[in-house]
């Protein structure tokens, strides 16, 4: 099956509501070109998900879908880097539900391996454990945390080959793979399109049975453009 799609022709499933999921850590990894895509159509309502939110600023990244006005809510274990999100919050305009990074995670990846929930003790006597279930285990008690779903996810890989295989690479790996797991309908935007074969088997991060959807993303040498000129912009290189 070749699963190589145009990205306008997959912006156009996305409608107001979604629930979605983006790959990335502070903009590094993120699918930057389905980002800018989202922002295009202007779909609205949507619940994101993002273990930590948007690179500083408001004009890269998710941060964008903020200043879109296209977000109805936030799940994210850290969301002070994007002074819109936290203004929006303060205003109404958006509701954000936080969990532990490592707890957030995990039921991302509960949602993927079909799993019921995770344990885990992270949260217990704090604020976190309200509203859910606890066990006692061998003396120790845990919360359960459920898993957490998205009707899509935009991933960001290094090169993608037509069956959906995706592998990553450097930092890329942080967020991708699991997030990979937990939507309904998973695409991988990447630097470069291979036929299949192209990729060694012990370089596949993600398999194929994960990812409905390959796009082309900006090429590896735009890629680091693209960061090269936004930390100069910054100031944090010269």
């Amino acid at each position: 099956m070749n699963k190589v799609m145009d990205l306008d022709e997959v912006i156009e499933k996305v409608q107001d509501g979604a629930t979605i999921m983006f790959g990335g850590f502070l903009g590094v990894g993120a699918p930057l070109k389905a980002i800018d895509k989202l922002v295009e159509k202007g779909v609205k309502d949507l619940t994101i998900i993002s273990i930590v939110n948007a690179y500083p600023g408001q004009d890269f990244d998710i941060a964008r879908l903020y200043k879109n006005k296209q977000v109805k809510k936030l799940i994210t274990a850290h969301s002070s880097t994007c002074q819109l999100a936290l203004e929006q919050f303060k205003n109404g305009d958006i509701e954000i539900e936080y969990f532990p990074m490592g707890s957030l995670v995990e039921k991302i990846r509960a949602a993927g391996s079909g799993l019921g929930g995770v344990l885990t003790p992270t949260g217990v006597g704090t604020l976190v454990e309200e509203g859910k279930q606890k066990l006692l285990i061998e003396g120790k008690m845990y919360l359960i945390e459920l898993p957490l779903k998205a009707d899509f996810a935009f991933i960001k890989g290094y090169k993608g080959d037509r069956l959906g295989n995706i592998q990553y690479r450097g930092l890329a790996i942080n967020t991708n793979p699991i997030m990979a797991m937990g939507a309904d309908y998973t695409v991988a935007e990447v630097n470069e399109i291979v036929d299949v074969g192209g990729i060694e088997p012990e370089c596949v991060g993600t398999p194929s049975v994960f990812v409905q959807a390959v796009v082309q993303g900006y090429s590896f040498d735009e890629h680091k453009q693209v960061y090269t000129d936004l930390w100069v912009n910054s100031k944090q290189l010269k």
